[in-house]
């Protein structure tokens, strides 16, 4: 019997195609536009090819703002990914411990990035913030304002406060989809603890330690509002990442082309490490 297709189910994804194209394509392309022509004003605008794009690759600013992300982001994974590993092999699997665990995990995530910002700038001031009076009544010397080494690990304290809970949801999830035959074979066999892990756990977790560990890149690669609000990309331009730096250059000092140009290129390296990341983990993962 020859089967039927009905084509129209795609009349039901119209409407996101067009939002999608409103909402991402058309701003793209605007990028895109201003990315290759200058302009002195008047709405008249002359083409300067991929001048844009050289002046960004040749300049020490670019390079600097990058080798900050690659580093921030990190120390983020390398912090983050097993410490949530951690959190969730020691949660709870039965009883009231699991809603209240989970609830106590998601609350940092239903947070606004601009509040989790103005959260941690107060909480570090030495005059009125709990930890910076903390840290100066036991001597510590602590000012995220005019100390690189501060501003960078009260940034990386604040990422982690605010994002491990999710790569602890995911991980948990993973863990709580294991039947229970796998554990009890184990016992049986007189299985140690990491053997557990190392056997069953960990390999059950690889598809949400995949989505954790892209997530967590893109989004600790592009972070911009707690960064912007904590420190305002200083002391300096120790913490000023690319898309601080993007926006100083767009909207403090208006040079349109080349912070287009930046964006195009900032875009094209998230993208790129992030393909790179997926195709090694899957790749080792289908050769295993």
């Amino acid at each position: 019997m020859e089967k039927t297709w009905n084509n129209k189910a795609w009349f039901m994804v119209l409407p996101v195609l067009v939002l999608v194209a409103f909402s991402a394509v058309i701003p793209l392309m605007t990028v895109v536009n201003y990315s290759v022509q200058d302009t002195f004003g008047n709405n008249e605008f002359f083409w300067a090819g991929t001048d844009w794009f050289t002046d960004v690759l040749e300049s020490d600013r670019f390079w600097d703002a990058l080798i900050r992300n690659l580093i921030f982001s990190g120390i983020i994974l390398t912090i983050e990914i097993p410490l949530g590993i951690l959190i969730a092999l020691n949660m709870p699997k039965k009883g009231l411990g699991v809603p209240v665990c989970l609830v106590l995990m998601a609350l940092p995530l239903l947070i606004p990035w601009n509040v989790v910002g103005t959260i941690w700038q107060v909480f570090g001031r030495v005059d009125i913030g709990l930890l910076g009076y903390a840290l100066a009544a036991l001597g510590i010397n602590y000012n995220y304002v005019n100390n690189v080494f501060d501003a960078w690990v009260t940034l990386i304290v604040m990422d982690i406060w605010h994002w491990t809970s999710l790569v602890v949801l995911l991980c948990y999830a993973g863990l709580v989809s294991i039947p229970d035959a796998y554990y009890q074979a184990a016992k049986i066999d007189g299985a140690s603890r990491w053997s557990v892990f190392r056997y069953i756990q960990l390999p059950k977790m690889k598809r949400v330690l995949l989505i954790a560990f892209l997530l967590r890149f893109m989004d600790s690669f592009m972070i911009y509002t707690e960064p912007f609000v904590v420190t305002g990309g200083g002391p300096g331009n120790a913490t000023t990442f690319l898309s601080i730096d993007l926006v100083k250059m767009a909207v403090g000092q208006f040079d349109l082309g080349p912070a287009a140009a930046l964006s195009i290129i900032y875009f094209l390296i998230i993208l790129l490490l992030s393909w790179i990341f997926y195709t090694v983990m899957t790749t080792s993962d289908a050769q295993k």
